[in-house]
């Protein structure tokens, strides 16, 4: 496997508040990984700087060998943590501004889980609730052919059969070349699709390892060893 992001010494400061305190952690490419921490860890800020959307205090992140910018936007596809799709767009609109934007994106991926769900493509955002909307943003991003996918809290807003959705279509469209990390606090509704986690507590990461060796070497699941370790 070959290295598909590195961050070495990564600082992030907010006036008076440090985000990221020199954060190491390499990944590679052709795993699910878990990005755990409770609210407020640093999960989301380093998914903004990998994603161009921040830009370090001190150190470096490299995507693919290269700083985030134009050519990482490339091979990135991003699920922010928040709705924002405009409220007039049918949901066939949000496919056309993908098709249009991303050179990788597969609208023909698109329509068949949205064909999945049984969603009519010719409805208005401002008539799905809030977990359909969430669905939707994630079929936009899964339908792309990316390299990494960063997923901010994917789960959060939705209901437990949601959940198991969205961890299928997760599972089901990425290839096997490509990583997804996944940020979020509910540990047990995505543990089983995961390779590797990262434990993050206040702007540190604690642990980078994989799921099979938390088990074998801790005796215990990923969800248990976090709620010992975050004190939940």
């Amino acid at each position: 496997m070959s290295t598909i992001l590195e961050c070495k010494s990564l600082t992030k400061k907010f006036s008076n508040l440090t985000a990221l305190s020199n954060v190491n952690l390499t990944l590679e490419r052709g795993r699910i990984i878990g990005l755990l921490g409770p609210n407020g860890s640093g999960k989301t800020t380093l998914i903004k700087l990998i994603n161009g959307l921040l830009v370090p205090n001190a150190g470096n992140l490299l995507i693919d060998g290269k700083e985030p910018g134009p050519d990482t936007k490339k091979v990135v596809s991003y699920l922010p943590e928040k709705t924002y799709l405009p409220e007039w767009m049918r949901i066939s609109d949000t496919i056309e501004f993908f098709q249009d934007f991303y050179a990788d994106f597969d609208q023909k991926r698109a329509y068949e889980m949205l064909d999945r769900l049984h969603l009519d493509p010719s409805r208005r955002m401002k008539a799905l609730s809030k977990g359909t909307k969430e669905k939707v943003q994630l079929i936009l991003v899964m339908s792309r052919k990316a390299d990494l996918y960063c997923l901010d809290e994917p789960i959060g807003g939705v209901d437990p059969a949601a959940r198991d959705y969205i961890l299928n279509t997760i599972i089901s469209n990425y290839n096997e070349n490509a990583t997804v990390l996944i940020s979020t606090h509910l540990i047990a509704d995505i543990e089983k699709v995961l390779d590797e986690v990262v434990f993050i507590k206040d702007g540190c990461v604690t642990l980078h390892s994989s799921v099979d060796d938390i088990r074998s070497q801790e005796g215990k699941s990923v969800d248990t060893l976090f709620r010992e370790v975050f004190k939940c």
